[in-house]
């Protein structure tokens, strides 16, 4: 079987772009991706297109990446559309790493864009709606809110303005954490300060602005024990990624010393299973098969990029991972252990929350931050001698867990 390669990755801004359209933003990456790599858009075998909010947002329900790609100078190969919710962008990188171990060509291409806000953000703001069973939605939203029942909330923690429900389920999930490990808001708020400061020193991430702990608690509340900062914005943005077998890689005469290997590429999806099942969660079985794919361990790993649409997802997705035992998540972001220059930093592009979250790009965007990494091109944010990295990209929920879960590994 051959080896896969990231030969070329780029990524736009994320943010908020009013003037520039879903075709203007995916260029910028894909060009940006066959520049890093050294070869052309005549090179590619297979085009993957990772996007959510066409249909609902832009009205173009169906074959969205043939119509954006048209326009940015892809055509004639075989293109696929990629939808699982947040977990897209990796999904598509999952797809082309497939393609490629079967032999269907030796050069593909992993795109995702969105373009999410749009003047009505209520309705940009219901694409979360659409992440899990829609015939059973307020049956799903009371059993997952339910999870936090017994932790006490304090007055004024609720906002008066509109927000995702979603974020109801992740204080649910908050909440829950708390009462069983004795997680803490503070634990929380200390997640979210750090990422906000690792965004300090990344100019593709939507908010970079420091926040200390402090900061982070006297925000405006969302709902219980979340505040505005812990949240993953609403962005714009694209992000690419060329990815290679040896032969594509003699063949465009990639530079070999900036391709990083994809170690391990996996995806799963929910089980039924119990909340007291913690070593069933989706999250950590995927983890597990990417360690046992890639030959390595948890204590393996020098940097991690993980979903974290709240600060409470890397707590959860530290544990899931095996960073720290189930229930450590939280102590040892309040202790340093995830921040740059701890020992093992997590999202230090500043993560969804401080980045950005373009759900079809946030998967590739993940990957542009580690492949930078592992070519010590990071600079303020470098984490020193990293040689294998870790991403973790949830997607939708169903029954009490992501719907679909991504992991890559990628080394040096």
């Amino acid at each position: 079987m051959s080896d896969i390669y990231i030969a070329g990755i780029a990524m736009t801004v994320f943010g908020r772009h009013p003037n520039r359209s879903l075709e203007d933003l995916a260029g910028e990456a894909l060009n940006g991706a066959l520049k890093d790599a050294g070869c052309s858009v005549k090179d590619l075998g297979v085009a993957y297109y990772a996007g959510m909010t066409n249909g609902p947002l832009q009205g173009q329900i169906s074959i969205p990446g043939q119509v954006v790609f048209s326009k940015i100078g892809v055509e004639s190969i075989p293109v696929y559309n990629v939808e699982n919710a947040c977990a897209s962008g990796s999904s598509a990188v999952n797809l082309a790493v497939q393609s490629l171990r079967a032999g269907t060509c030796d050069v593909a291409l992993a795109l995702g864009v969105e373009k999410m806000n749009i003047p009505d953000k209520v309705k940009a703001m219901s694409i979360f709606e659409a992440g899990w069973d829609v015939s059973r939605a307020d049956e799903n939203f009371e059993n997952l809110r339910r999870m936090g029942e017994g932790v006490e909330i304090p007055p004024g923690s609720e906002s008066d303005k509109p927000y995702s429900r979603f974020m109801s389920i992740y204080a649910g999930l908050c909440r829950y954490h708390m009462k069983t490990w004795g997680t803490t808001q503070r634990q929380i708020a200390a997640v979210c300060a750090k990422n906000h400061q690792h965004s300090v020193h990344n100019p593709y991430s939507q908010f970079r602005k420091p926040f200390t702990i402090e900061e982070v608690l006297a925000a405006p509340p969302i709902t219980y024990p979340i505040t505005l900062p812990m949240c993953a914005p609403l962005s714009d943005g694209s992000a690419a990624a060329v990815l290679c077998t040896e032969d594509g890689l003699k063949r465009i005469g990639a530079d070999r010393s900036r391709c990083i290997k994809v170690a391990a590429s996996v995806i799963r999806s929910f089980s039924h299973r119990s909340l007291e099942e913690y070593d069933k969660n989706v999250g950590h079985l995927a983890a597990k098969q990417a360690y046992e794919q890639a030959g390595v361990g948890p204590e393996d790993m020098d940097v991690a990029e993980v979903h974290d649409a709240s600060a409470m997802g890397e707590i959860i997705q530290s544990e899931n991972l095996g960073f720290v035992p189930f229930g450590g998540g939280g102590p040892a972001a309040e202790a340093g252990e995830f921040t740059l220059g701890g020992r093992i930093p997590i999202n230090t592009s500043g993560g969804l929350e401080s980045k950005g979250h373009p759900l079809g790009a946030t998967g590739i965007g993940q990957l542009y931050e580690l492949v930078t990494q592992l070519r010590g091109e990071a600079g303020d944010r470098q984490v020193l001698g990293a040689r294998f990295a870790i991403q973790e990209n949830g997607g939708g929920l169903q029954g009490i867990e992501e719907a679909a879960v991504a992991i890559h590994i990628l080394k040096k």
